[in-house]
């Protein structure tokens, strides 16, 4: 027996198929588990409707999949509707995965100084409050003893240079994570982060993962990246009862590279010129 089966749960955040969430969502449904999926909405005169082909593409034909319901964060009557689906389809849910984030791009681009005052809300509002909302709103259809994970990046406890104002989100991503642990805590809820290290994702490529990947293989302590699947044990674990104890946690997935205080094994490069 798989240890989802029998468990149902909400899926925030698929992309595409190199999405972190796609990879946690699909080893969960591999282990027994059923799942409902809200996506970003399309564009009213997107006649193609690309957000919706993109997750059909993964998910038709499916039998784990319970429910497809476009969402927009920043609409409390979107998230109630996606609460409203979990109710019909699920019933209560055992597991939420948020994975959520967002900033304009000319406020990534720019060095942080120069934020604008508007990009600034627009992206602590989809980036952080997102949490705080569907938590809240999913108080009413999560089981006790469910869990919540979000997903984190080591540029919210560092600074890294082209994360910019994303990084600060992650820092109040992080925080949050910790003070939603406390208030659902009196209910077995538990409410944890997965901060993974670079991949070939679309939000990966906007902060320029490719320059990541060899640093990372070049300090890590395991001398190399980690992988999609990796992600997806770590995600489905923090979400699975096997991690019934963890709550306020940041589980940091880039083979050790957090845990260096110099540039490691990468200064045999510079010592080699």
């Amino acid at each position: 027996m798989g240890m989802f089966e029998g468990k149902k749960g909400l899926i925030t955040g698929v992309f595409n198929k190199q999405s972190i969430a796609w990879a946690i969502a699909d080893r969960i449904m591999s282990e027994g588990g059923e799942c409902g999926f809200s996506y970003m909405p399309d564009k009213p005169d997107d006649t193609r409707q690309k957000n919706l082909g993109r997750i059909k593409k993964l998910t038709d034909g499916n039998p784990s999949v319970k429910f497809l319901q476009p969402m927009n964060v920043t609409n409390d009557e979107h998230i109630a509707a996606v609460m409203d689906c979990c109710s019909q389809h699920l019933g209560k849910i055992d597991f939420l995965l948020h994975s959520i984030a967002f900033a304009l791009p000319d406020d990534l681009k720019g060095d942080t100084i120069a934020t604008s005052r508007e990009g600034f809300k627009l992206a602590m509002e989809i980036s952080v409050h997102s949490l705080i909302a569907l938590a809240n709103a999913a108080q009413e259809v999560m089981n006790d003893h469910a869990s919540v994970l979000t997903l984190t990046y080591f540029g919210g406890e560092k600074a890294v240079p082209g994360y910019n104002v994303m990084g600060i989100c992650k820092s109040a991503l992080d925080c949050t994570v910790k003070y939603l642990a406390y208030d659902l805590g009196p209910r077995g809820i538990r409410v944890n982060a997965l901060s993974a290290g670079p991949l070939q994702t679309i939000s990966g490529r906007g902060a320029g993962v490719d320059e990541m990947l060899s640093l990372y293989e070049g300090m890590a302590p395991l001398g190399r990246n980690i992988t999609h699947d990796e992600a997806g044990n770590s995600g489905s674990f923090l979400l699975s009862p096997q991690s019934s104890g963890i709550t306020g946690e940041i589980l940091h997935l880039d083979g050790g590279y957090n845990a260096m205080g110099s540039p490691g094994r990468l200064i045999e490069k510079f010592r080699g010129e």
